[in-house]
């Protein structure tokens, strides 16, 4: 006796109507979305797992919601911005204000604990953007 099972057709549509998100559009999108769980996570312990995911969903997101020709900038805005986000927290939150030393050793800190997010999520970036760039 044969069962059927009847599966859910789950598909995830695009939220954002029409082509996508403009090439500013995506620079604002991860900016602050990395900005914000580096925030939420730098408020009660050091950056880590929170904001690696963040960046790592920066990645892709740039990729899934900009238009067609905002690969480029889907790919390089993450690390840039992270480094923005994490210059503007050390300065506020951290309590450095304009010291040089406290900026430099929280910065480094900071990118180490971020590094294996930063290269895996460039890396697969990157090869995403080389695939769909040698397609055209």
């Amino acid at each position: 006796m044969s069962t059927v099972t009847n599966k859910p057709n789950i598909k995830i549509s695009n939220p954002i109507k029409g082509a996508g998100l403009k090439g500013p559009g995506v620079v604002v999108l991860q900016f602050l979305l990395i900005l914000f769980f580096e925030t939420f996570e730098y408020a009660f312990t050091k950056v880590g797992l929170f904001t690696g995911v963040a960046i790592i969903v920066a990645f892709a997101g740039g990729l899934i919601l900009g238009r067609p020709g905002t690969g480029f900038t889907a790919v390089v805005t993450p690390p840039l911005a992270f480094f923005a986000s994490t210059l503007i927290l050390i300065a506020s939150l951290g309590g450095a204000g304009l010291s040089i030393s406290h900026i430099g050793l929280d910065l480094i800190s900071m990118l180490g604990a971020a590094a294996p997010f930063l290269v895996i999520g460039a890396a697969v970036s990157w090869i995403y953007y080389f695939i769909q760039k040698q397609k055209k």
